[in-house]
């Protein structure tokens, strides 16, 4: 499922890695621009995904513009240069270079709760194999209003001190004054040049989120069911009778998430609170038969732009997904490992000691998948479509009668895409009719929910840190360990891949707790911890761990997962105690009436 450093890097930003200042390309047209060739030609010769040269504007004396392209094809990979022309700009070659740096995440945040970002967490990658980086500023480039989104004016430079060491990543989180919902270019000073990431500025915030839940929100004790899961976003628009009626919305609050469309009914400072993000194709790379090809989708995302909504995009089949990155603000894509439709064949995969199955695909490949979209779209953030309860996956060709995954399946897929740093959790589905066909997936659903919202401050502010695929002596699979750096705390995951697929049941099944050392490599500035425990839903527990080297390593008996977070603070433990009490009486609040729920269908 990995992808080479080529492909990873198939999206081309023409930046300042090498050495060329946004500020030349001030183009209104590009004709025979690219070795001699138009845009158009360049995509019809199948040697571009997508590009956003069609929309690019003139920038008028100390203003720059951003032009993105996605190479298709080799010719237009890292390692690779080309000739550019452009009106207005001296005929030059451009390298298309492996960086060494890069903003691996870029997150902006609101301290008031808002929808206007006053904060911006930055995580900067240093892959020289030698040289440290130095970090002395920070720069934002913005339109002066979110029409001219295209062309971005230097702002005061913003001064900091940081370093990162070779072959490591460090932090800069800065607080700013309140930032446009619109698209921003950020430049990082260093020692080794600045250091360029575009994107949109969007109030990051962890949605959980349902599939196929439009139809039954007028209904109270299906909205109350909705939320004792935390679930705070719905794959909907306009629903009569409960997004035109305050008395129930405003008791039953769920984020937006669906085309919203017409802009001018939707992109206001009522409504921009109640929105998650821009929804609406579907998925792409199937297209109900006809895939729509990547600059289709740029052209039908393109009247968001000049907007304050973000858009996302559902991506699913991984072998070209690298064609589709960059066209959303905030990518998710769509895969389950359970008795479901899938793009990859599972009974293909080696993974079960000779045996081959067509019901279900290893569990760990979710994290494979999370960490090869990441790279793809970084520094945006991206989320994740989990398998939830469906009432829909019929047959029993497979030789399973559960036509859903259990809740250790369930929690299983959650949990690795959790451990890649995703800052969204969207499960399909939780219409009435899956929900109560597979209700013992309710209490596995709520403990995700509460675990994450006792974690969710260290997922909005971190980056994916380490990970580590560890198999036993025999090769045989063991734990997936991964870790999540914040600005004061990491979360480190032991995630069980030593589960079997059970001939008899045909379910994935995992065995009984055992011992085990985990190993987790911090970020200098968390080594030597002032704390180490583990945390879930029922609270936080003590650990058995020792600093060794640049980390730590803990001792322990356990079996699916186990989630443990190194703070730099004795303190850290009370706010994630306070948000768990803040969780469970909001379950509490919310409390399911199953009879009533089931009264729904009758």
């Amino acid at each position: 499922m990995s992808m080479n450093n080529q492909q990873r890097r198939a999206t081309a930003n023409l930046r300042s890695r090498n050495s060329l200042c946004w500020r030349k390309f001030q183009k209104s047209t590009v004709e025979d621009g690219f070795d001699g060739r138009t845009p158009a030609e360049l995509l019809a010769a199948g040697e571009w995904a997508w590009h956003d040269l069609g929309t690019a504007a003139r920038a008028p004396e100390g203003a720059m513009t951003v032009w993105t392209f996605n190479g298709k094809s080799a010719r237009w990979g890292t390692g690779k240069e080309f000739a550019l022309e452009a009106e207005g700009l001296v005929k030059r070659n451009v390298g298309i270079s492996t960086p060494a740096n890069w903003i691996s995440a870029a997150t902006f945040l609101a301290g008031d709760g808002g929808v206007q970002p006053d904060t911006v967490v930055l995580h900067i990658a240093n892959e020289s194999a030698q040289a440290s980086l130095s970090i002395s500023s920070v720069r934002l480039w913005l339109p002066k209003d979110v029409a001219t989104w295209q062309t971005l004016w230097a702002q005061a430079p913003m001064p900091v001190a940081a370093e990162v060491p070779s072959r490591d990543k460090g932090i800069v989180k800065l607080r700013t004054n309140k930032l446009p919902l619109t698209y921003v270019a950020i430049e990082v000073g260093t020692n080794a040049g600045p250091v360029w990431a575009h994107l949109r500025i969007k109030r990051e915030a962890f949605g959980i989120s349902g599939g196929w839940v439009g139809g039954n929100l007028t209904k109270e004790p299906y909205l109350k069911l909705l939320q004792h899961l935390h679930v705070n976003t719905g794959h909907f628009d306009a629903v009569p009778g409960y997004t035109d009626n305050p008395a129930l919305y405003d008791r039953y609050p769920l984020r937006l998430f669906n085309r919203l469309w017409p802009l001018d009914k939707w992109d206001t400072d009522a409504w921009l609170p109640k929105i998650h993000a821009v929804e609406f194709l579907g998925e792409p790379q199937y297209g109900g038969g006809r895939p729509v090809p990547p600059q289709e989708v740029f052209d039908k995302l393109l009247p968001y732009r000049d907007s304050r909504l973000a858009t996302s995009i559902t991506d699913s089949e991984e072998r070209i997904w690298r064609w589709y990155a960059g066209l959303s603000d905030y990518p998710h894509y769509d895969a389950y490992r359970v008795v479901a439709p899938s793009p990859d064949s599972w009974g293909e995969y080696d993974r079960w000691g000779g045996r081959r199955i067509r019901w279900g695909a290893p569990l760990e490949t979710i994290g494979d998948m999370c960490r090869s979209l990441r790279e793809l779209n970084r520094p945006m953030p991206c989320a994740y479509w989990s398998q939830g309860p469906h009432e829909g996956w019929g047959g029993r060709f497979d030789g399973r009668s559960r036509r859903s995954p259990t809740p250790d399946e369930l929690r299983a897929q959650a949990v690795h895409a959790l451990s890649t740093r995703i800052t969204s959790l969207y499960w399909f589905n939780l219409s009435l009719k899956s929900l109560l066909k597979f209700p013992d997936t309710w209490d596995a659903m709520t403990l995700i929910g509460r675990e994450t919202r006792m974690l969710e401050p260290f997922y909005l502010e971190g980056d994916a840190y380490r990970f580590e695929r560890r198999v036993r002596a025999d090769g045989a699979p063991d734990w997936d360990l991964a870790s999540i750096a914040a600005p004061d705390a990491a979360v480190l995951f032991a995630v069980d891949t030593a589960y079997t697929a059970d001939p008899q049941e045909n379910l994935f099944k995992f065995g009984p707790p055992r011992a085990a050392t985990f190993t987790f490599v911090l970020p200098p500035r968390l080594r030597g911890p002032k704390d180490v425990f583990r945390v879930d839903a029922d609270g936080v527990h003590e650990a058995k761990w020792r600093v060794d080297g640049n980390g730590v390593v803990i001792d322990d008996t356990r079996s699916r997962d186990a989630i443990y977070v190194a703070a730099s603070s004795l303190e850290m433990r009370k706010g994630i105690e306070q948000r768990r009490q803040a969780a469970l009486a909001h379950e509490a609040a919310y409390a399911v009436d199953r009879a009533a729920v089931e009264a729904l269908l009758q």
